[in-house]
C-alpha cells in the first residue's frame, strides 16, 4: 500500500516519494517535478512570472531519448519556450525514457543570450553529455537563428552519493533568486559559501514538511 499524499499541480506525491526527503536516499522524478512545480506555481511566479519556466524531469527525459522533431513538437509547442527567459531542467543520466538513473544535474537556458548554463554537483559524473543532448534537441524551439552556446558552471559539490536531486533543487532556487536581482546577466553565478551539505540536510526537512502542510490531514 502506497497512499497518495500530496495532489498539487500536475505533480502526484505518493507516501514513498516524501520518505526519500526524510533518510540518506536519492530524490526521484516526482519529488523533483513537485519542487519544480512549487517554484513556478507558488515561489517565484509572482516576481518572475511567465519569463521563466521549469521542465519536469519525465519530459526532459523524453526530450533527451527522442530524436524525432514532430513528436517533440507536439510536447514543446505548447510551452512556448521562445518567450520565456529562463527554463530549467533537472538532468538525469539514464539512457532510455523509463524512470531510474544515478545522477541528477542542472541545466539552464538563458533567452537573452541563446547560452546554455550546466551546474553539477558531482563534475566527474559524466552528466555534460546528457546536457548537452538536451540542449541539441531544444535548439529548434527556442526561437534563435543561431546556436545557442553551452558552458560547464561552478557548482557546490556534494559529499556523498545521494544527494544530487537535492543540490539540483537548492541551486534552482537559488539561480531564481539571482535571476530575480540580475534579470539578464548570463551565465547566473551562484552565490559562494551557502549550499553546504548542512544546508542541502536543512532543506531536506524544509521539503519534508511543506509537504506535510500542503497533504491530505491523514498523512501524519
Amino acid at each position: 500500500m502506497d497512499p497518495v499524499v500530496l495532489s498539487y499541480q500536475d505533480s502526484l506525491l505518493r507516501r514513498s516519494d516524501v520518505s526519500l526527503l526524510e533518510g540518506p536516499h536519492w530524490l526521484n522524478d516526482q519529488v523533483i517535478g513537485f519542487a519544480f512545480e512549487y517554484f513556478a506555481t507558488e515561489r517565484f511566479f509572482g516576481v518572475l512570472g511567465n519569463a521563466l519556466i521549469f521542465i519536469s524531469p519525465e519530459v526532459t527525459q523524453f526530450i533527451k531519448c527522442s530524436s524525432c522533431k514532430d513528436e517533440l513538437s507536439i510536447f514543446l509547442e505548447p510551452l512556448d519556450l521562445a518567450s520565456r527567459r529562463w527554463v530549467f531542467l533537472a538532468v538525469n543520466d539514464n539512457s532510455d525514457q523509463t524512470a531510474g538513473g544515478t545522477h541528477w544535474s542542472l541545466l539552464l537556458y538563458h533567452h537573452s543570450s541563446n547560452h546554455f548554463a550546466h551546474y553539477d554537483s558531482q563534475r566527474s559524473s559524466g552528466n555534460a553529455v546528457h546536457a548537452r543532448c538536451i540542449a541539441t534537441r531544444l535548439e529548434p524551439f527556442l526561437g534563435s537563428s543561431s546556436k545557442a552556446s553551452f558552458t560547464e558552471e561552478p557548482s557546490p559539490s556534494q559529499q556523498n552519493s545521494y544527494d544530487c536531486g537535492m543540490y539540483v533543487i537548492c541551486i534552482a532556487e537559488a539561480l531564481c533568486e539571482k535571476a530575480r536581482v540580475e534579470e539578464d546577466a548570463a551565465p547566473l553565478c551562484l552565490p559562494e559559501h551557502v549550499i553546504t551539505p548542512a544546508y542541502i540536510s536543512q532543506k531536506r526537512d524544509e521539503w519534508s514538511r511543506l509537504i506535510r502542510r500542503l497533504a491530505k490531514p491523514s498523512f501524519p
